[in-house]
């Protein structure tokens, strides 16, 4: 079989890189097929997916609902579990509270973030945002240019060491209002790569899951690599948090938790309804 090429693009946070450290560095059996990486942090990947610049692409759950003509979702790879969602952060409670909602200035990580969709349904009253790479949002709240900041990733395990506080998860808020896991971002591919080619990479990212969490030790370089200026134990946190099971393969559960929030998206006039989420 001739080797084939496809593009493949990832976070440099600690959950893709540890996940993707095998199919990239050529660990597991990758079915001829090689990909092409790069990494960018996770709202410049949403743009690109609506640009149709990659074969195969980490993205939010929420961008998935805008772009699910032409991509689809695969089962393994994603980031969805409990305990696990963004958090609303501001350098004082009080002092927020007493402002009316509709004057409050919030960072968010990205208009097509899941963050900003689970944001939106928290706070329908909040209406100025303001869009910012999610490492800059806490410095904004530090700083007084924004009331309050939805953050991700790593951040959750760092923003008290600034002083500042939780005002909500809304990790908790979905879980509570649904009693599901939370969908945040998820690997979608191609649809024109066609069903065997789809099917090969989805194996792939699930055999390199599978890798990563029988070998942990191995993946730890390539996570360090990409997240220079994050303690190894902060990684070993983020990780942990991230990646589980639903990662490997989001099986019924998983799939049902997606389902819903796409539902709940068409409810709200959001997007537009996708009929085919995942491969058949």
């Amino acid at each position: 079989m001739t080797r084939k090429t496809y593009t493949l693009g990832f976070s440099p946070c600690p959950n893709d890189t540890f996940i993707f450290d095998a199919l990239v560095h050529g660990r597991i059996e990758t079915h001829d097929l090689t990909p092409e990486v790069t990494l960018a942090d996770v709202e410049t990947l949403n743009r690109w997916a609506v640009e149709g610049k990659l074969d195969v692409t980490k993205l939010s759950y929420h961008a998935y609902a805008h772009v699910c003509n032409e991509y689809i979702m695969l089962d393994s790879g994603s980031a969805l579990g409990r305990n696990c969602g963004p958090l609303v952060i501001t350098a004082d409670i009080k002092s927020l509270n007493r402002k009316p909602r509709s004057e409050w200035k919030v960072a968010i990580p990205g208009n097509r973030t899941t963050a900003h969709f689970l944001f939106s349904l928290a706070y329908p009253e909040v209406i100025t945002k303001e869009e910012m790479v999610f490492s800059d949002i806490e410095d904004a709240v530090v700083k007084g240019s924004v009331d309050a900041g939805v953050i991700i990733h790593e951040n959750r395990f760092t923003y008290a060491e600034k002083g500042l506080e939780k005002l909500s998860d809304l990790g908790e808020f979905w879980e509570e209002s649904t009693g599901m896991p939370i969908p945040l971002g998820g690997i979608a591919a191609r649809r024109s790569l066609g069903k065997e080619v789809l099917m090969q990479i989805r194996n792939a990212i699930r055999d390199s899951v599978d890798y990563a969490m029988e070998h942990p030790a191995d993946c730890n370089p390539y996570v360090r690599l990409h997240a220079q200026e994050m303690s190894e134990t902060v990684q070993r946190q983020h990780i942990a948090l991230y990646v589980n099971d639903f990662s490997r393969e989001l099986g019924p559960e998983g799939r049902r938790a997606v389902e819903h929030m796409f539902g709940k998206g068409n409810e709200l006039g959001l997007w537009s309804p996708c009929e085919e989420l995942f491969i058949p």
